[in-house]
């Protein structure tokens, strides 16, 4: 995989196309339903026409009982994992509180001080919500779409 990546105003266009789209547990067809691993899924075939991997079937805690890093695994093996500065096209592993395993996933729309990014989440449409700082004292990591896979 080349430390190349994708621009990042094609990223953003794919997943703000997905704005509106109901949450849907497991779920990853644009305007149907999908959860935030089935938005990234979504952008990651709009990019590259297939997934890399089956996803197969998992709870709404994910791996949490079990301690397992499960979504970050995942991102290591097919994302550009990036240090510093969160940039707009990035994608960002949230830990939901202090300790426990990276389980919600969404993409940087808009860096800067007023930061943005796109997700879904239970009982909200996909939506773009700002990066404040109880979402950016969240986040695991951030890694961006290699160019070529």
């Amino acid at each position: 995989m080349s430390d190349a990546f994708i621009p990042a105003e094609r990223v953003v266009a794919l997943a703000r196309g997905w704005l509106g789209t109901p949450y849907r547990h497991q779920a990853s067809v644009q305007h149907a339903g999908t959860d935030c691993l089935g938005l990234l899924r979504g952008v990651w075939r709009a990019l590259y026409g297939v997934e890399p991997e089956v996803v197969p079937p998992y709870s709404q805690d994910w791996a949490e009982p079990q301690g397992e890093e499960v979504l970050l695994q995942a991102a290591l093996r097919y994302l550009l994992p990036q240090s510093g500065t969160i940039a707009a096209g990035d994608v960002l592993l949230f830990r939901m509180r202090a300790g426990a395993i990276a389980k919600h996933v969404g993409i940087c729309s808009q860096a800067g001080e007023t930061a943005k990014f796109v997700h879904a989440y239970s009982g909200h449409a996909v939506m773009e919500s700002p990066l404040s700082q109880p979402w950016r004292r969240r986040i695991a990591a951030h890694f961006r779409f290699p160019l070529g896979v």
